[in-house]
């Protein structure tokens, strides 16, 4: 398929939060308590919340930098593209990569939510959860229509209560919501517990998909506290790969039967390995276990039932039947450091090549679209909606590779200050 040609919606890209996020959103009561975006005397910007200084980690916003560049030092908006929060921005963004579509995870309110859910006062930390989604239903993804699939957040400290917030967003045309890749991790019952029932009914009742992205559980796998910091990202996707055990295993698929979960920036190679691994367990140890999946197997159970994702997985894409090819979908990650803006089609392309039109449009966004509920040639004709048709509306978008001011040139090992709880992520 040429590239021009190609409809490209992504189902993993990130929002820097704006600091007028809450304004107009909160009751009297609760308006000073809210995190406000503070400009510090080193020049960062950081949002405080209840005496906790929250940073955008370097990391999270270095789209359109050079590489050498890259760093977890905190950072200031002025330093990082203004498509990273501005939401007329981000759509001449998407527009001079291709881009169609976009699902956005938050940053400083972390994956999950957890920010909220730490609060201690949990009337306000409740307040603030539903306010950050009306933002994100109404101002994000509402101000172009056709442009976003809306993403929200649940108060993961009380299943009742996620499941009242599922249905609340349902109503408002939010059809996803982000939860943790393993809630063990952030001292919750795991998935094996039958403490998220009333959520899981919920999702189940709404066609709610539930996303886990890398980083959810605020866990990240390093080997040693001197290993590099190549190893901690090379080493990232081994939470979704855990995740995805875990879910087969647990009975949340045999007590809810149809509502999907999405593995978020795990890539997909790894794929037919786990399903040969997990039919291999089955056939060898259920006799003794107590699995019990009725006259499938567990490879059938996450094809049905699991949404796979990828940024640049050539591998993948080779063993797309193996993986199962309904289930792919892509990512852009802008404006993370793995992202591939502004040249997200030409760098899927080269994988896509010898990939029949049909595949390439199932990979690319019909599967997104289905998945994910979600229609964006009920507000844009399907000829404006191509890589190429899009790029003709951004001419004047400057897509340059920019240095920015760096103010800190000692990287330190950074896997070891991690580890030490020095630097805090997305996921922390």
């Amino acid at each position: 398929m040429n590239v021009e040609d190609m409809i490209m919606v992504s189902v993993d890209d990130h929002v820097v939060e704006p600091p007028n996020l809450f304004d107009g959103r909160l009751p009297k009561k609760y308006e000073d308590l809210a995190p406000k975006l503070v400009h510090k005397d080193d020049d960062t910007d950081v949002w405080s919340y209840q005496g906790t200084e929250l940073p955008n980690v370097g990391l999270n916003a270095v789209v359109g930098r050079p590489r050498e560049e890259y760093g977890l030092e905190p950072t200031a908006l002025a330093e990082i593209r203004p498509g990273c929060y501005d939401i007329h921005e981000r759509v001449r963004d998407m527009n001079a990569n291709g881009t169609l579509g976009s699902l956005c995870y938050p940053s400083f309110a972390q994956f999950c939510g957890q920010l909220f859910a730490n609060t201690k006062d949990h009337d306000l930390g409740l307040t603030l959860l539903r306010a950050y989604n009306d933002w994100h239903i109404e101002d994000w993804c509402g101000a172009y229509p056709g442009r976003f699939i809306p993403l929200g957040l649940v108060p993961i400290w009380d299943p009742e209560l996620m499941a009242d917030e599922v249905h609340r967003l349902a109503g408002k045309g939010c059809y996803s919501v982000s939860f943790s890749e393993n809630p063990a991790k952030l001292g919750y019952p795991s998935f094996h517990s039958d403490h998220w029932d009333p959520f899981w009914a919920a999702c189940e009742d709404e066609g709610m998909v539930v996303n886990m992205h890398i980083g959810s559980s605020s866990d990240f796998a390093i080997t040693a506290e001197d290993a590099p910091m190549d190893v901690l990202i090379s080493l990232q996707p081994m939470n979704i790969v855990k995740a995805a055990a875990d879910l087969i295993w647990s009975p949340v698929f045999r007590k809810f039967s149809t509502f999907k979960f999405a593995l978020v920036e795990g890539g997909i190679g790894w794929i037919p390995y786990l399903l040969d691994r997990i039919d291999y367990t089955y056939e060898h140890h259920h006799a003794w276990t107590g699995q019990d999946f009725g006259d499938r197997l567990p490879s059938q159970v996450f094809k049905e039932r699991i949404i796979t994702c990828f940024i640049d997985d050539p591998i993948g894409i080779k063993m797309r039947d193996d993986v199962g090819l309904d289930t792919i979908t892509w990512e852009c990650d802008y404006p993370h450091s793995d992202c591939t803006w502004p040249t997200s089609p030409e760098r899927l392309s080269k994988s896509l090549d010898g990939v029949s039109d049909d595949d390439v449009n199932k990979i690319t966004h019909q599967n997104a679209m289905r998945h994910f509920r979600y229609d964006p040639f009920a507000h844009r004709p399907k000829e404006r909606c191509t890589v190429g048709a899009l790029r003709a509306e951004a001419t004047d978008v400057d897509t340059s590779i920019r240095s920015r001011t760096k103010r800190f040139d000692e990287r330190g090992t950074w896997a070891s200050d991690l580890a030490a709880g020095r630097i805090h992520g997305q996921g922390d």
